[in-house]
């Protein structure tokens, strides 16, 4: 099994509505992104998948988020946490690749190149992972 990993960054502010401590109030992050794809089979060219490609679409996601109050995104359903975040960021990647003819989706037995995780942090040592399996 092979894995390539590429990562981006962006800065947002949020608060979480449903939660009781400093973080139901308004503050900002620093996040760091990862977008994780494994796969068995590899392409003509000796690779699972090209960096750039993947790179773009997570960078093209990230821009959307970058410097914006996540709460006013409908996406998150007034609730921007870590973990909505990944999930968001997953479905978006996937989406804009297959739009360019790259399908990241997971298939049971898929040899080919999958999106399987996206790692969102907000600090170094705070993480959320959205897994597809």
């Amino acid at each position: 099994m092979f894995e390539v990993r590429v990562t981006a960054d962006f800065s947002a502010a949020h608060f979480l509505k449903d939660y009781h401590g400093k973080c139901e109030n308004l503050h900002g992050h620093n996040y760091k992104v990862y977008a994780h794809v494994k796969g068995s089979k590899l392409n003509e060219g000796g690779m699972l998948l090209d960096f750039t490609q993947l790179k773009g679409s997570l960078r093209e996601v990230c821009k959307k988020l970058d410097h914006t109050n996540l709460n006013d995104l409908e996406v998150f359903m007034q609730n921007p946490s870590a973990e909505r975040i990944a999930m968001y960021i997953y479905n978006q990647i996937v989406s804009d690749l297959r739009s360019k003819g790259i399908d990241l989706s997971y298939q049971e037995g898929k040899e080919d190149a999958w999106l399987y995780a996206v790692d969102v942090f907000e600090t170094d040592t705070s993480r959320a992972r959205y897994t597809i399996c």
